[in-house]
Protein backbone atom coordinates (compact mmCIF):
# COMPACT_ATOMS: atom_id res chain seq x y z
CA UNK A 1 0.00 0.00 0.00
CA UNK A 2 1.30 3.02 -0.78
CA UNK A 3 1.70 6.15 1.74
CA UNK A 4 1.43 9.31 1.17
CA UNK A 5 2.73 12.35 3.68
CA UNK A 6 1.52 15.60 4.80
CA UNK A 7 3.18 18.18 7.02
CA UNK A 8 -0.19 17.34 9.30
CA UNK A 9 -0.45 14.06 9.23
CA UNK A 10 3.05 13.44 9.56
CA UNK A 11 2.90 14.81 12.74
CA UNK A 12 0.36 11.88 14.11
CA UNK A 13 2.27 9.30 12.24
CA UNK A 14 3.42 6.00 14.56
CA UNK A 15 6.58 4.22 15.66
CA UNK A 16 7.12 1.22 14.43
CA UNK A 17 9.93 -1.42 15.29
CA UNK A 18 13.74 -0.04 16.03
CA UNK A 19 15.95 -2.97 17.48
CA UNK A 20 19.30 -3.88 18.03
CA UNK A 21 20.88 -5.01 21.13
CA UNK A 22 22.15 -2.45 24.14
CA UNK A 23 25.84 -1.76 24.38
CA UNK A 24 27.84 -1.37 28.00
CA UNK A 25 30.50 1.33 26.75
CA UNK A 26 31.06 4.56 24.87
CA UNK A 27 31.93 4.02 21.53
CA UNK A 28 35.29 5.46 20.27
CA UNK A 29 33.93 6.51 17.08
CA UNK A 30 30.20 7.50 16.04
CA UNK A 31 28.95 5.17 12.84
CA UNK A 32 26.18 5.80 10.84
CA UNK A 33 24.37 2.99 9.92
CA UNK A 34 23.29 1.35 6.60
CA UNK A 35 19.79 2.44 5.98
CA UNK A 36 17.08 0.36 4.85
CA UNK A 37 15.44 0.70 1.21
CA UNK A 38 12.38 1.14 3.02
CA UNK A 39 13.53 3.73 5.62
CA UNK A 40 15.43 5.76 3.07
CA UNK A 41 12.12 5.64 0.97
CA UNK A 42 10.58 7.23 4.19
CA UNK A 43 13.07 9.36 4.28
CA UNK A 44 12.95 10.88 0.79
CA UNK A 45 8.71 10.81 1.31
CA UNK A 46 9.03 12.52 4.82
CA UNK A 47 9.62 16.33 5.13
CA UNK A 48 13.41 16.86 5.82
CA UNK A 49 14.61 17.98 9.36
CA UNK A 50 15.91 21.09 7.43
CA UNK A 51 12.44 21.90 5.94
CA UNK A 52 11.10 21.27 9.55
CA UNK A 53 13.32 23.71 11.08
CA UNK A 54 12.95 26.37 8.35
CA UNK A 55 9.00 26.44 8.87
CA UNK A 56 9.62 27.12 12.33
CA UNK A 57 10.29 30.39 12.41
CA UNK A 58 12.54 29.65 15.32
CA UNK A 59 15.29 32.81 15.73
CA UNK A 60 18.34 31.39 16.81
CA UNK A 61 20.45 27.72 16.43
CA UNK A 62 18.80 24.44 16.44
CA UNK A 63 21.13 21.57 17.20
CA UNK A 64 20.01 17.76 17.57
CA UNK A 65 20.98 14.20 17.08
CA UNK A 66 19.58 11.02 17.77
CA UNK A 67 20.71 7.69 17.71
CA UNK A 68 19.77 4.25 18.30
CA UNK A 69 19.73 2.87 21.67
CA UNK A 70 22.26 -0.40 21.88
CA UNK A 71 24.67 0.34 19.14
CA UNK A 72 25.64 3.70 19.20
CA UNK A 73 25.20 5.66 15.85
CA UNK A 74 24.36 8.41 14.79
CA UNK A 75 21.06 8.24 12.67
CA UNK A 76 20.20 12.40 12.14
CA UNK A 77 21.98 15.37 13.48
CA UNK A 78 21.96 19.34 12.95
CA UNK A 79 24.62 21.18 14.12
CA UNK A 80 24.96 18.29 16.63
CA UNK A 81 28.72 19.43 18.03
CA UNK A 82 27.53 22.67 18.65
CA UNK A 83 27.72 23.66 22.51
CA UNK A 84 24.57 24.92 23.34
CA UNK A 85 22.17 25.54 26.76
CA UNK A 86 20.65 22.68 28.24
CA UNK A 87 18.76 24.23 31.04
CA UNK A 88 16.97 21.52 32.81
CA UNK A 89 18.56 18.74 31.00
CA UNK A 90 21.39 19.25 32.96
CA UNK A 91 19.65 17.22 35.40
CA UNK A 92 19.69 14.14 33.51
CA UNK A 93 23.69 13.64 34.08
CA UNK A 94 23.18 15.16 37.90
CA UNK A 95 20.76 12.27 38.10
CA UNK A 96 23.32 9.80 36.82
CA UNK A 97 26.29 11.61 38.95
CA UNK A 98 23.97 11.41 42.59
CA UNK A 99 23.69 7.67 41.73
CA UNK A 100 27.09 6.54 40.73
CA UNK A 101 28.53 8.35 44.00
CA UNK A 102 25.66 7.95 46.78
CA UNK A 103 24.11 5.40 44.75
CA UNK A 104 20.04 4.63 44.09
CA UNK A 105 19.28 3.92 48.13
CA UNK A 106 21.15 6.44 49.82
CA UNK A 107 19.19 8.48 52.13
CA UNK A 108 19.67 11.94 53.71
CA UNK A 109 19.82 12.13 57.61
CA UNK A 110 18.22 15.49 59.35
CA UNK A 111 18.61 14.98 63.23
CA UNK A 112 18.47 16.42 66.33
CA UNK A 113 21.58 16.10 68.80
CA UNK A 114 22.07 17.03 72.40
CA UNK A 115 25.21 18.51 73.53
CA UNK A 116 25.31 18.04 77.09
CA UNK A 117 23.42 15.60 79.79
CA UNK A 118 20.17 14.65 80.27
CA UNK A 119 18.96 14.22 83.24
CA UNK A 120 15.00 13.95 84.61
CA UNK A 121 14.09 15.26 81.27
CA UNK A 122 16.76 18.36 81.15
CA UNK A 123 19.37 18.51 78.56
CA UNK A 124 21.86 20.58 80.23
CA UNK A 125 23.39 22.25 77.64
CA UNK A 126 22.40 22.90 73.57
CA UNK A 127 19.86 21.12 71.30
CA UNK A 128 21.32 21.23 67.57
CA UNK A 129 18.79 20.58 64.41
CA UNK A 130 21.47 18.70 62.41
CA UNK A 131 20.88 19.32 58.58
CA UNK A 132 21.98 15.96 56.43
CA UNK A 133 21.45 17.31 52.65
CA UNK A 134 18.10 16.13 52.43
CA UNK A 135 16.42 18.11 49.56
CA UNK A 136 12.84 16.85 50.82
CA UNK A 137 12.52 17.92 54.15
CA UNK A 138 9.35 19.80 54.75
CA UNK A 139 7.33 20.82 57.74
CA UNK A 140 5.83 17.53 58.19
CA UNK A 141 8.93 15.78 58.79
CA UNK A 142 10.10 18.87 60.97
CA UNK A 143 6.86 18.10 62.93
CA UNK A 144 8.04 14.59 63.42
CA UNK A 145 11.18 15.66 64.78
CA UNK A 146 9.66 17.47 67.29
CA UNK A 147 7.41 14.59 68.64
CA UNK A 148 10.24 12.34 68.71
CA UNK A 149 12.34 14.26 70.65
CA UNK A 150 9.24 14.69 72.99
CA UNK A 151 9.08 10.88 72.69
CA UNK A 152 12.98 10.95 73.97
CA UNK A 153 12.12 12.32 77.33
CA UNK A 154 13.29 15.69 76.47
CA UNK A 155 11.09 18.34 78.18
CA UNK A 156 13.25 21.25 79.19
CA UNK A 157 16.85 22.63 77.50
CA UNK A 158 18.82 24.61 79.21
CA UNK A 159 21.29 25.65 76.49
CA UNK A 160 21.36 27.12 73.15
CA UNK A 161 19.21 26.54 70.12
CA UNK A 162 21.49 25.89 67.40
CA UNK A 163 20.91 25.41 63.57
CA UNK A 164 23.80 23.88 61.81
CA UNK A 165 23.94 23.36 57.89
CA UNK A 166 27.52 23.33 56.78
CA UNK A 167 26.97 20.12 55.55
CA UNK A 168 26.97 21.69 52.25
CA UNK A 169 28.45 24.76 51.26
CA UNK A 170 26.35 27.86 51.96
CA UNK A 171 24.98 29.60 48.52
CA UNK A 172 22.83 32.76 48.72
CA UNK A 173 21.00 31.85 45.17
CA UNK A 174 21.09 29.22 42.84
CA UNK A 175 21.91 31.76 39.50
CA UNK A 176 22.28 35.55 40.50
CA UNK A 177 21.02 36.36 37.17
CA UNK A 178 17.44 35.63 38.16
CA UNK A 179 14.50 37.48 39.77
CA UNK A 180 14.93 37.88 43.48
CA UNK A 181 11.48 36.70 43.87
CA UNK A 182 11.35 33.90 41.42
CA UNK A 183 11.22 30.58 43.84
CA UNK A 184 13.25 28.56 41.98
CA UNK A 185 15.79 30.14 42.94
CA UNK A 186 16.50 29.82 46.54
CA UNK A 187 20.01 29.56 48.72
CA UNK A 188 21.54 26.36 49.24
CA UNK A 189 22.48 24.83 52.21
CA UNK A 190 22.75 21.67 54.09
CA UNK A 191 19.60 22.51 55.36
CA UNK A 192 16.05 22.91 53.33
CA UNK A 193 13.22 23.58 54.63
CA UNK A 194 9.88 23.37 52.16
CA UNK A 195 12.68 23.64 49.21
CA UNK A 196 13.77 27.00 50.81
CA UNK A 197 10.54 28.52 50.27
CA UNK A 198 8.37 30.87 52.19
CA UNK A 199 4.34 30.75 51.22
CA UNK A 200 3.39 34.51 50.74
CA UNK A 201 -0.31 34.97 51.28
CA UNK A 202 -3.04 38.12 50.83
CA UNK A 203 -6.37 38.94 51.27
CA UNK A 204 -8.06 42.15 51.28
CA UNK A 205 -10.34 43.00 53.66
CA UNK A 206 -12.17 45.86 55.15
CA UNK A 207 -9.14 47.98 56.57
CA UNK A 208 -7.05 46.88 54.02
CA UNK A 209 -4.81 43.75 53.15
CA UNK A 210 -4.05 41.15 55.64
CA UNK A 211 -0.44 39.34 55.05
CA UNK A 212 0.68 36.27 56.41
CA UNK A 213 3.92 34.15 55.98
CA UNK A 214 4.39 31.00 56.76
CA UNK A 215 6.30 27.48 55.96
CA UNK A 216 2.41 25.98 55.35
CA UNK A 217 2.15 21.89 54.62
CA UNK A 218 -0.70 19.97 54.38
CA UNK A 219 -1.24 19.43 58.17
CA UNK A 220 0.28 23.14 59.14
CA UNK A 221 0.58 26.56 58.91
CA UNK A 222 3.56 27.64 60.95
CA UNK A 223 4.23 31.55 60.80
CA UNK A 224 7.62 32.43 60.63
CA UNK A 225 9.05 36.13 60.98
CA UNK A 226 12.66 35.38 59.39
CA UNK A 227 10.84 36.55 56.69
CA UNK A 228 8.78 39.85 56.31
CA UNK A 229 6.14 41.46 54.10
CA UNK A 230 5.72 45.18 53.43
CA UNK A 231 2.55 45.73 51.07
CA UNK A 232 4.05 49.37 49.31
CA UNK A 233 1.08 51.69 47.16
CA UNK A 234 3.26 51.90 44.23
CA UNK A 235 2.62 49.40 40.87
CA UNK A 236 6.12 48.37 39.58
CA UNK A 237 8.52 46.92 40.22
CA UNK A 238 6.16 44.35 41.93
CA UNK A 239 8.63 42.88 44.83
CA UNK A 240 11.61 44.42 45.99
CA UNK A 241 14.08 42.46 48.39
CA UNK A 242 16.75 43.07 50.88
CA UNK A 243 18.64 41.06 53.68
CA UNK A 244 18.61 42.45 56.85
CA UNK A 245 20.47 41.59 59.11
CA UNK A 246 19.12 37.91 59.93
CA UNK A 247 15.99 38.46 58.10
CA UNK A 248 14.49 38.57 54.52
CA UNK A 249 12.88 42.06 54.06
CA UNK A 250 10.63 41.87 51.01
CA UNK A 251 8.24 44.31 49.73
CA UNK A 252 5.14 43.86 46.85
CA UNK A 253 3.52 46.51 44.87
CA UNK A 254 -0.37 47.20 45.94
CA UNK A 255 -1.15 47.54 43.12
CA UNK A 256 -0.36 43.80 41.88
CA UNK A 257 -2.20 42.99 44.11
CA UNK A 258 -6.15 42.22 43.28
CA UNK A 259 -8.33 40.63 45.78
CA UNK A 260 -6.36 37.55 46.91
CA UNK A 261 -3.50 35.39 46.17
CA UNK A 262 -0.90 33.28 47.16
CA UNK A 263 3.00 32.30 46.02
CA UNK A 264 6.02 30.71 47.44
CA UNK A 265 8.90 33.32 47.67
CA UNK A 266 12.63 32.23 47.81
CA UNK A 267 14.54 31.92 51.16
CA UNK A 268 18.00 33.34 51.94
CA UNK A 269 18.35 32.31 55.56
CA UNK A 270 18.06 28.54 55.16
CA UNK A 271 19.18 27.60 58.88
CA UNK A 272 16.83 30.13 61.10
CA UNK A 273 14.02 29.95 58.26
CA UNK A 274 14.20 25.36 59.66
CA UNK A 275 15.04 26.68 63.74
CA UNK A 276 11.91 29.07 63.80
CA UNK A 277 9.76 26.36 62.57
CA UNK A 278 11.00 23.62 64.80
CA UNK A 279 10.65 26.18 67.46
CA UNK A 280 7.36 26.62 67.05
CA UNK A 281 6.55 22.82 66.30
CA UNK A 282 8.29 21.97 69.35
CA UNK A 283 6.05 24.30 71.80
CA UNK A 284 3.20 22.46 70.78
CA UNK A 285 4.68 19.46 72.66
CA UNK A 286 5.55 21.55 75.59
CA UNK A 287 9.56 21.76 75.03
CA UNK A 288 10.36 25.90 74.90
CA UNK A 289 13.53 26.58 72.86
CA UNK A 290 15.70 29.79 72.63
CA UNK A 291 15.77 31.66 69.57
CA UNK A 292 17.37 29.50 66.91
CA UNK A 293 20.91 30.67 66.03
CA UNK A 294 22.96 29.43 63.24
CA UNK A 295 26.04 26.85 64.30
CA UNK A 296 29.36 27.34 63.13
CA UNK A 297 30.97 23.72 63.38
CA UNK A 298 29.29 20.27 63.30
CA UNK A 299 27.56 19.21 66.49
CA UNK A 300 29.20 16.50 68.41
CA UNK A 301 26.77 14.69 71.08
CA UNK A 302 24.08 12.30 71.40
CA UNK A 303 21.47 11.95 68.96
CA UNK A 304 18.35 12.23 70.12
CA UNK A 305 15.99 12.30 67.04
CA UNK A 306 16.35 11.18 63.25
CA UNK A 307 14.14 11.93 60.28
CA UNK A 308 15.45 10.24 56.84
CA UNK A 309 14.61 11.19 53.53
CA UNK A 310 13.53 8.86 50.61
CA UNK A 311 15.87 6.57 49.18
CA UNK A 312 18.08 8.74 46.40
CA UNK A 313 15.96 7.13 43.77
CA UNK A 314 12.54 8.11 44.56
CA UNK A 315 14.38 11.88 45.16
CA UNK A 316 15.93 11.86 41.42
CA UNK A 317 12.38 10.76 39.90
CA UNK A 318 10.79 13.45 41.60
CA UNK A 319 13.26 16.55 40.60
CA UNK A 320 12.82 14.95 37.00
CA UNK A 321 9.26 15.10 37.19
CA UNK A 322 8.71 18.60 38.82
CA UNK A 323 12.03 19.78 37.64
CA UNK A 324 13.40 20.97 41.24
CA UNK A 325 16.30 23.26 41.20
CA UNK A 326 17.21 22.96 44.58
CA UNK A 327 17.49 19.04 44.85
CA UNK A 328 19.69 19.27 42.05
CA UNK A 329 22.24 21.43 43.51
CA UNK A 330 22.24 19.78 46.95
CA UNK A 331 22.24 16.20 45.58
CA UNK A 332 24.75 17.78 42.93
CA UNK A 333 27.02 18.89 45.63
CA UNK A 334 26.50 15.63 48.27
CA UNK A 335 28.00 13.88 45.39
CA UNK A 336 31.21 15.94 44.70
CA UNK A 337 31.63 15.75 47.66
CA UNK A 338 31.39 11.85 48.05
CA UNK A 339 33.58 11.91 45.04
CA UNK A 340 36.39 13.76 46.94
CA UNK A 341 36.22 17.02 45.77
CA UNK A 342 35.86 19.88 48.94
CA UNK A 343 33.28 22.72 45.95
CA UNK A 344 33.20 26.22 48.35
CA UNK A 345 30.53 27.29 45.21
CA UNK A 346 27.68 25.62 42.60
CA UNK A 347 30.18 25.97 40.05
CA UNK A 348 33.35 24.25 41.50
CA UNK A 349 30.62 21.40 41.96
CA UNK A 350 29.71 21.37 38.76
CA UNK A 351 33.18 21.70 37.52
CA UNK A 352 33.85 18.25 39.01
CA UNK A 353 30.61 16.48 37.55
CA UNK A 354 31.91 17.89 34.04
CA UNK A 355 35.28 15.93 35.01
CA UNK A 356 33.48 12.71 35.55
CA UNK A 357 30.97 13.46 32.53
CA UNK A 358 34.13 13.29 30.61
CA UNK A 359 35.59 10.21 32.31
CA UNK A 360 32.72 7.61 32.32
CA UNK A 361 30.16 9.33 29.72
CA UNK A 362 32.89 10.37 27.34
CA UNK A 363 31.57 13.60 27.16
CA UNK A 364 34.29 15.62 26.25
CA UNK A 365 32.39 18.97 25.88
CA UNK A 366 30.48 19.10 28.90
CA UNK A 367 30.80 22.41 30.25
CA UNK A 368 28.22 23.13 33.13
CA UNK A 369 28.07 25.89 35.75
CA UNK A 370 25.55 24.31 37.92
CA UNK A 371 24.07 21.09 38.50
CA UNK A 372 19.68 21.79 37.86
CA UNK A 373 20.66 24.32 34.27
CA UNK A 374 19.77 27.46 35.78
CA UNK A 375 22.77 29.06 34.90
CA UNK A 376 22.76 29.83 31.26
CA UNK A 377 26.87 29.79 30.51
CA UNK A 378 26.23 25.86 30.65
CA UNK A 379 26.73 24.39 27.71
CA UNK A 380 26.60 21.02 26.13
CA UNK A 381 26.65 19.01 22.64
CA UNK A 382 23.24 16.78 21.14
CA UNK A 383 26.04 14.55 19.53
CA UNK A 384 27.48 13.36 23.41
CA UNK A 385 24.27 13.84 25.25
CA UNK A 386 22.25 11.19 22.52
CA UNK A 387 25.41 8.87 22.29
CA UNK A 388 25.79 9.20 26.03
CA UNK A 389 22.04 8.30 26.52
CA UNK A 390 21.98 5.27 24.09
CA UNK A 391 24.48 3.49 25.84
CA UNK A 392 22.87 0.06 27.65
CA UNK A 393 23.93 1.47 31.34
CA UNK A 394 22.06 4.83 31.42
CA UNK A 395 19.80 3.74 29.50
CA UNK A 396 18.04 0.62 31.85
CA UNK A 397 18.32 3.52 34.73
CA UNK A 398 17.31 6.51 33.23
CA UNK A 399 14.29 5.02 31.44
CA UNK A 400 12.09 4.54 34.40
CA UNK A 401 12.90 7.80 36.21
CA UNK A 402 12.45 10.16 33.54
CA UNK A 403 8.61 12.23 32.73
CA UNK A 404 6.61 10.77 30.18
CA UNK A 405 6.30 13.62 27.69
CA UNK A 406 2.66 12.99 25.37
CA UNK A 407 3.16 12.99 21.56
CA UNK A 408 0.83 15.89 20.32
CA UNK A 409 -0.93 16.63 16.96
CA UNK A 410 -0.66 19.80 14.77
CA UNK A 411 -2.72 22.18 17.35
CA UNK A 412 -0.26 20.96 20.45
CA UNK A 413 -3.60 18.49 21.65
CA UNK A 414 -1.96 15.25 23.24
CA UNK A 415 -2.72 11.95 21.25
CA UNK A 416 -3.80 9.93 24.22
CA UNK A 417 -3.80 6.67 21.82
CA UNK A 418 -0.29 7.67 20.37
CA UNK A 419 1.69 3.96 19.98
CA UNK A 420 5.14 5.80 20.42
CA UNK A 421 5.83 6.84 23.68
CA UNK A 422 8.33 9.61 24.93
CA UNK A 423 10.16 9.61 28.00
CA UNK A 424 12.71 12.43 28.01
CA UNK A 425 13.80 15.26 30.47
CA UNK A 426 11.92 19.07 29.41
CA UNK A 427 14.55 21.92 29.79
CA UNK A 428 13.28 25.23 29.36
CA UNK A 429 14.66 29.34 30.09
CA UNK A 430 13.59 32.23 28.09
CA UNK A 431 14.84 31.72 24.70
CA UNK A 432 16.34 28.46 25.53
CA UNK A 433 14.48 25.37 25.18
CA UNK A 434 15.70 21.50 25.38
CA UNK A 435 14.95 17.68 25.13
CA UNK A 436 16.82 14.33 25.63
CA UNK A 437 15.56 10.84 26.07
CA UNK A 438 13.78 8.27 24.53
CA UNK A 439 11.60 7.75 22.07
CA UNK A 440 9.87 4.30 22.39
CA UNK A 441 8.06 2.15 19.53
CA UNK A 442 5.34 -0.10 19.94
CA UNK A 443 7.46 -3.06 20.21
CA UNK A 444 9.15 -2.21 22.67
CA UNK A 445 12.84 -0.81 20.92
CA UNK A 446 14.26 2.30 21.57
CA UNK A 447 15.85 5.71 20.22
CA UNK A 448 17.84 8.09 22.07
CA UNK A 449 17.78 11.70 21.69
CA UNK A 450 18.65 15.17 22.04
CA UNK A 451 17.00 18.66 21.46
CA UNK A 452 18.72 21.76 22.16
CA UNK A 453 17.63 25.29 20.72
CA UNK A 454 18.51 28.89 21.99
CA UNK A 455 18.90 32.10 20.74
CA UNK A 456 21.80 33.03 23.16
CA UNK A 457 21.71 36.92 21.98
CA UNK A 458 18.25 37.47 22.82
CA UNK A 459 18.58 36.26 26.47
CA UNK A 460 22.06 38.24 26.15
CA UNK A 461 19.85 41.31 25.74
CA UNK A 462 17.47 39.77 28.94
CA UNK A 463 18.28 42.72 31.94
CA UNK A 464 16.39 43.50 35.21
CA UNK A 465 12.53 43.10 34.97
CA UNK A 466 12.46 42.10 31.79
CA UNK A 467 14.09 38.89 32.51
CA UNK A 468 11.13 37.75 33.74
CA UNK A 469 8.37 37.86 30.92
CA UNK A 470 10.49 39.15 28.11
CA UNK A 471 9.11 40.51 24.93
CA UNK A 472 8.53 37.38 22.29
CA UNK A 473 10.12 34.99 24.97
CA UNK A 474 7.13 33.55 25.26
CA UNK A 475 6.35 33.10 21.25
CA UNK A 476 9.76 31.56 20.90
CA UNK A 477 9.46 29.09 23.08
CA UNK A 478 6.22 27.74 21.94
CA UNK A 479 7.80 27.34 18.52
CA UNK A 480 10.88 25.81 20.17
CA UNK A 481 8.07 22.67 21.55
CA UNK A 482 6.77 22.39 18.43
CA UNK A 483 9.63 21.78 16.36
CA UNK A 484 10.73 19.13 18.91
CA UNK A 485 7.45 17.22 18.47
CA UNK A 486 8.17 17.80 14.68
CA UNK A 487 11.43 16.03 15.21
CA UNK A 488 10.02 13.62 17.07
CA UNK A 489 7.50 12.52 14.73
CA UNK A 490 9.81 12.12 12.22
CA UNK A 491 12.25 10.30 14.29
CA UNK A 492 9.43 7.59 15.19
CA UNK A 493 8.32 7.41 11.74
CA UNK A 494 11.68 7.20 9.80
CA UNK A 495 13.50 5.35 11.93
CA UNK A 496 11.32 3.31 13.49
CA UNK A 497 9.81 2.21 9.92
Amino acid sequence: MKKSFTRRSFLTLSAASLGTPLWANAPSRSLRPVLRPDAQRLINSAPSAESLIRDSGLTGKVSYAVARAGDGGILEGHNAASGLPPASVTKVLTALYALHYLGPNHRFLTSLVAVGTVENGVLNGDLVLRGGGDPTLDTNGLADLARTLKASGIREVTGRFLVWGGALPSVKRIDKKQPDHAGYNPAVSGIALNYNRVHFEWKRGADGYGVTMDARSNKYRPAVTVAQMKIVNRAVPVYTYKSAGQTDQWTVAKGALGQSGARWLPLRQPELYAGEVFRTLARAHGIVLQAPKVAQGAPRGTIVARQQSPDLKTILTGMLKYSTNLTAEMVGLAASQARGAQPLTLKDSAAAMNAWAKEQLGMQAAALVDHSGLGEASRLRADEMALMLAQAGQHEVLQPILKDIPVKDAKGRPIKAHPVKVRAKTGTLHFVSALAGYINAPDGKVLAFAIFEADVSARQRLIGPDRERPKGARTWNGRAKRLQQALIARWGTVYGA
